[in-house]
Protein backbone atom coordinates (compact mmCIF):
# COMPACT_ATOMS: atom_id res chain seq x y z
CA UNK A 1 0.00 0.00 0.00
CA UNK A 2 1.34 3.42 -0.98
CA UNK A 3 1.32 6.28 1.51
CA UNK A 4 1.75 8.96 -1.19
CA UNK A 5 -0.25 10.11 -4.20
CA UNK A 6 0.73 8.29 -7.40
CA UNK A 7 2.36 11.40 -8.93
CA UNK A 8 4.56 11.82 -5.83
CA UNK A 9 5.43 8.10 -5.86
CA UNK A 10 6.41 8.49 -9.52
CA UNK A 11 8.68 11.45 -8.69
CA UNK A 12 10.30 9.49 -5.83
CA UNK A 13 10.86 6.51 -8.15
CA UNK A 14 12.50 8.78 -10.76
CA UNK A 15 14.90 10.20 -8.16
CA UNK A 16 15.59 6.69 -6.78
CA UNK A 17 16.58 5.54 -10.28
CA UNK A 18 19.52 7.97 -10.26
CA UNK A 19 22.93 6.51 -9.36
CA UNK A 20 23.82 6.86 -5.68
CA UNK A 21 20.29 7.88 -4.66
CA UNK A 22 18.45 5.48 -2.36
CA UNK A 23 14.74 5.48 -1.51
CA UNK A 24 15.13 7.76 1.55
CA UNK A 25 17.25 10.31 -0.35
CA UNK A 26 14.75 10.18 -3.20
CA UNK A 27 11.93 10.97 -0.79
CA UNK A 28 13.87 13.92 0.67
CA UNK A 29 14.55 15.32 -2.80
CA UNK A 30 10.93 14.91 -3.87
CA UNK A 31 9.60 16.57 -0.69
CA UNK A 32 12.12 19.38 -1.07
CA UNK A 33 11.01 20.07 -4.65
CA UNK A 34 7.36 20.05 -3.64
CA UNK A 35 8.08 22.58 -0.89
CA UNK A 36 9.67 25.02 -3.38
CA UNK A 37 7.72 27.84 -5.02
CA UNK A 38 6.21 26.94 -8.40
CA UNK A 39 8.75 29.05 -10.31
CA UNK A 40 11.68 27.22 -8.62
CA UNK A 41 10.25 23.79 -9.45
CA UNK A 42 9.58 24.92 -13.02
CA UNK A 43 13.14 26.28 -13.33
CA UNK A 44 14.48 22.92 -12.14
CA UNK A 45 12.38 21.02 -14.69
CA UNK A 46 13.35 23.49 -17.44
CA UNK A 47 17.05 23.03 -16.62
CA UNK A 48 16.70 19.27 -17.11
CA UNK A 49 14.80 19.69 -20.40
CA UNK A 50 17.29 22.28 -21.67
CA UNK A 51 20.30 20.11 -20.83
CA UNK A 52 18.69 17.09 -22.50
CA UNK A 53 17.87 19.13 -25.61
CA UNK A 54 21.18 20.99 -25.99
CA UNK A 55 23.98 18.81 -24.62
CA UNK A 56 25.47 16.24 -26.99
CA UNK A 57 28.84 14.76 -27.90
CA UNK A 58 31.66 16.79 -29.42
CA UNK A 59 32.30 15.72 -33.03
CA UNK A 60 36.03 15.44 -32.30
CA UNK A 61 36.55 14.05 -28.79
CA UNK A 62 33.06 12.78 -27.80
CA UNK A 63 33.06 14.93 -24.64
CA UNK A 64 29.81 16.68 -23.73
CA UNK A 65 29.21 20.07 -25.31
CA UNK A 66 26.40 22.33 -26.43
CA UNK A 67 28.15 23.19 -29.71
CA UNK A 68 29.49 21.11 -32.58
CA UNK A 69 32.99 21.10 -31.07
CA UNK A 70 33.84 21.48 -27.37
CA UNK A 71 35.96 24.31 -25.94
CA UNK A 72 38.98 22.03 -25.38
CA UNK A 73 39.06 20.86 -29.01
CA UNK A 74 38.55 24.45 -30.27
CA UNK A 75 41.39 25.85 -28.16
CA UNK A 76 44.59 26.82 -29.98
CA UNK A 77 46.50 26.44 -26.70
CA UNK A 78 45.94 22.68 -26.52
CA UNK A 79 48.49 20.17 -27.83
CA UNK A 80 46.53 18.36 -30.56
CA UNK A 81 49.25 15.70 -30.83
CA UNK A 82 48.38 14.39 -27.35
CA UNK A 83 45.12 12.55 -26.62
CA UNK A 84 44.10 11.39 -23.16
CA UNK A 85 41.54 8.56 -23.39
CA UNK A 86 39.03 8.47 -20.53
CA UNK A 87 35.94 6.37 -19.83
CA UNK A 88 33.43 9.08 -18.91
CA UNK A 89 32.98 12.86 -19.30
CA UNK A 90 33.40 13.31 -15.52
CA UNK A 91 36.97 11.93 -15.90
CA UNK A 92 37.83 14.96 -18.06
CA UNK A 93 36.79 17.21 -15.16
CA UNK A 94 39.01 15.23 -12.77
CA UNK A 95 42.10 15.59 -14.97
CA UNK A 96 41.40 19.26 -15.74
CA UNK A 97 41.27 19.99 -11.99
CA UNK A 98 45.00 19.24 -11.81
CA UNK A 99 45.76 22.07 -14.31
CA UNK A 100 48.85 20.22 -15.60
CA UNK A 101 47.57 18.40 -18.66
CA UNK A 102 47.54 20.49 -21.85
CA UNK A 103 46.52 17.97 -24.50
CA UNK A 104 43.12 16.92 -25.79
CA UNK A 105 40.79 14.11 -24.74
CA UNK A 106 38.79 11.25 -26.13
CA UNK A 107 35.78 10.09 -24.11
CA UNK A 108 34.76 6.45 -24.60
CA UNK A 109 31.44 6.68 -22.72
CA UNK A 110 32.06 3.39 -20.97
CA UNK A 111 34.52 0.53 -20.72
CA UNK A 112 34.61 -2.98 -22.12
CA UNK A 113 32.64 -5.30 -19.87
CA UNK A 114 31.61 -8.69 -21.30
CA UNK A 115 29.71 -9.47 -18.08
CA UNK A 116 27.50 -6.42 -18.70
CA UNK A 117 27.31 -7.06 -22.47
CA UNK A 118 29.42 -3.98 -23.31
CA UNK A 119 31.63 -4.70 -26.31
CA UNK A 120 33.88 -2.60 -28.58
CA UNK A 121 30.93 -1.42 -30.67
CA UNK A 122 29.12 -0.09 -27.59
CA UNK A 123 31.73 2.54 -26.72
CA UNK A 124 33.50 5.21 -28.80
CA UNK A 125 36.57 3.26 -29.92
CA UNK A 126 35.96 3.60 -33.68
CA UNK A 127 35.88 7.38 -33.38
CA UNK A 128 39.26 7.31 -31.64
CA UNK A 129 40.80 5.16 -34.39
CA UNK A 130 39.47 7.47 -37.11
CA UNK A 131 40.80 10.46 -35.22
CA UNK A 132 44.29 8.97 -34.83
CA UNK A 133 44.34 7.93 -38.50
CA UNK A 134 43.27 11.38 -39.74
CA UNK A 135 45.54 13.63 -37.64
CA UNK A 136 49.12 14.04 -36.42
CA UNK A 137 48.72 12.34 -33.06
CA UNK A 138 52.03 11.56 -31.36
CA UNK A 139 50.88 10.05 -28.07
CA UNK A 140 47.73 8.47 -26.68
CA UNK A 141 47.50 8.31 -22.89
CA UNK A 142 45.22 5.57 -21.60
CA UNK A 143 43.50 7.03 -18.52
CA UNK A 144 40.77 4.44 -18.00
CA UNK A 145 40.06 3.29 -14.45
CA UNK A 146 42.55 0.89 -12.83
CA UNK A 147 39.94 -1.88 -12.50
CA UNK A 148 39.34 -5.01 -14.58
CA UNK A 149 37.18 -3.28 -17.18
CA UNK A 150 39.46 -0.25 -17.44
CA UNK A 151 42.58 -2.40 -17.83
CA UNK A 152 40.91 -4.59 -20.47
CA UNK A 153 39.78 -1.50 -22.38
CA UNK A 154 43.25 0.06 -22.26
CA UNK A 155 44.91 -3.15 -23.47
CA UNK A 156 42.37 -3.63 -26.27
CA UNK A 157 42.75 -0.06 -27.55
CA UNK A 158 46.55 -0.15 -27.30
CA UNK A 159 46.58 -3.22 -29.57
CA UNK A 160 44.32 -1.47 -32.08
CA UNK A 161 46.62 1.58 -32.09
CA UNK A 162 49.83 -0.39 -32.82
CA UNK A 163 49.56 -0.08 -36.65
CA UNK A 164 49.27 3.73 -36.38
CA UNK A 165 52.81 4.13 -35.06
CA UNK A 166 51.79 6.33 -32.12
CA UNK A 167 53.21 6.16 -28.63
CA UNK A 168 50.65 4.61 -26.25
CA UNK A 169 51.16 5.21 -22.52
CA UNK A 170 49.21 4.36 -19.38
CA UNK A 171 48.68 6.59 -16.33
CA UNK A 172 51.07 5.73 -13.52
CA UNK A 173 49.66 4.12 -10.40
CA UNK A 174 50.99 4.50 -6.92
CA UNK A 175 50.65 5.73 -3.40
CA UNK A 176 48.33 8.71 -2.95
CA UNK A 177 50.00 11.89 -1.73
CA UNK A 178 49.50 12.35 2.00
CA UNK A 179 48.81 8.69 2.77
CA UNK A 180 50.84 6.06 4.66
CA UNK A 181 52.44 2.96 3.13
CA UNK A 182 50.87 0.73 5.78
CA UNK A 183 47.40 1.47 4.37
CA UNK A 184 48.27 0.71 0.72
CA UNK A 185 47.14 -2.62 -0.71
CA UNK A 186 49.59 -5.05 -2.35
CA UNK A 187 48.56 -4.24 -5.93
CA UNK A 188 49.00 -0.50 -5.37
CA UNK A 189 52.42 -0.99 -3.78
CA UNK A 190 53.52 -3.26 -6.65
CA UNK A 191 52.38 -0.70 -9.23
CA UNK A 192 54.15 2.09 -7.32
CA UNK A 193 57.40 0.12 -7.35
CA UNK A 194 57.05 -0.71 -11.06
CA UNK A 195 56.33 2.93 -11.91
CA UNK A 196 59.08 4.47 -9.80
CA UNK A 197 60.95 7.48 -11.25
CA UNK A 198 64.46 8.81 -10.79
CA UNK A 199 64.91 11.70 -8.35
Amino acid sequence: MSFFPSSLENLIDKFASLPGIGKKSAQRLAFYLLSQPDEEAKAFADAIREAKANVHCCKVCQNLTDGDICAICRSDRRDKGLICVVSEPRDVVSIERGREYNGTYHVLHGALSPMNHVGPDDIRIKELLVRVADSDVEEVIMATNPDTEGEATAMYISRLLKPFNVKVTRLAYGIPVGSNLEFADDATLNRAIEGRTEM
